[in-house]
């Protein structure tokens, strides 16, 4: 019984690029998976894109980050941004 309430509350992690910004506050993230083909044996690159809130706006197009699951923000956004992982897009002095 007490298996069961440790992985209860657990959410599902990701982690990609940004690849747009799709308005105030909202990203588009791509993450990749990469799987071996069951018969022929090949590395198969599989992508995936999630819509996610970012509250402070400090994500661009480029930039890795970690987002995890949550409950529905919109009809489109159920992932939150943790952290900006490497900034991609940012000015460089």
């Amino acid at each position: 019984m007490a298996e069961t309430t440790e992985n209860r509350g657990s959410r599902k992690i990701r982690k990609g690029v940004v690849i747009s910004r799709s308005g105030n506050k909202s990203i588009v993230v791509q993450t990749e998976r990469r799987l071996r083909h069951p018969m022929y044996g090949k590395v198969i690159r599989q992508h995936k894109k999630y819509h996610a809130h970012d509250e402070q706006n400090a994500a661009r197009v480029g930039d890795a980050v970690v987002i995890t699951e949550c409950r529905p923000l919109s009809k489109m956004k159920r992932w939150r941004v943790v952290e900006v992982v490497s900034a991609e897009g940012a000015p460089k002095s």
